[in-house]
């Protein structure tokens, strides 16, 4: 079973997971991520990571009905399923999960999503650090992209588009054409409707303007400048 510094587990987390994996078939089992703050900022940070407009639809951070996934968050493992693989690469900082579960699937078998297993997350508590997350998380996700290439979907690379098409929107605006401010102005109007449906104050709504573009520029950052002396 794997548990990180920033996760609690319930005292019947692992007497649960056995009996999902019994049920399931599954060689890794996981269920939602319950991001939870404690001050403003991360009560903020907490709402972003458990909304669709915030970190995408993924159902560890959103949750839904069981079932067969890509990843889990943190996961309990049959261990003769992560022998069969050779186990966590070592050489991963971030995204070892995510690529430890590709090995498993394509070993044959199966990582099963329940919602009946919760673990509380607590945030990042600063925008510093809640951006040096996401920049470690795109960029070791790339990393992971170019060991198994394929593995990259839409919703991988909608940050790195988000940065790049807004950056070259302001730039060609000012420098060529004021249409070309347009693609910012719709993420702009995207931020402004997502921190609007996400937030339960007008403080939150204002901190939600900061963290929700953190979390999206910083991934893609990271996804962009990820070198392959990394891996």
């Amino acid at each position: 079973m794997r548990v990180d510094g920033h996760a609690k587990i319930p005292n019947n987390y692992l007497s649960l997971a056995v009996l999902i994996m019994r049920e399931s078939g599954a060689v890794n089992v996981g269920g939602v991520m319950a991001a939870e703050g404690v001050t403003k900022f991360e009560i903020a940070v907490s709402r972003a990571m458990r909304s669709a407009l915030g970190v995408g639809a993924s159902r560890f951070h959103t949750g839904g009905k069981a079932g067969e996934v890509d990843t889990v968050y943190l996961g309990a493992f049959r261990r003769e399923a992560i022998n069969a693989v050779g186990g966590f690469d070592e050489r991963y900082t971030r995204a070892q999960d995510w690529e430890l579960n590709h090995r498993l699937r394509k070993n044959g078998g199966k990582v099963f999503f329940d919602p009946r297993l919760q673990v509380t997350y607590r945030p990042r508590p600063n925008l510093r650090k809640l951006a040096k997350q996401y920049f470690q998380y795109g960029r070791w996700r790339r990393v992971v992209s170019r060991s198994h290439p394929g593995t990259v979907n839409l919703r991988y690379l909608a940050p790195p588009f988000a940065l790049v098409g807004t950056l070259a929107s302001l730039l060609f605006g000012l420098l060529i054409h004021s249409i070309f401010y347009l693609p910012a102005a719709i993420y702009g109007l995207f931020l402004l409707i997502s921190s609007i449906f996400i937030a339960k104050s007008a403080r939150e709504f204002i901190l939600l303007l900061a963290i929700i573009p953190t979390m999206h520029f910083a991934w893609g950052a990271g996804f962009i400048t990820s070198t392959k002396a990394l891996r």
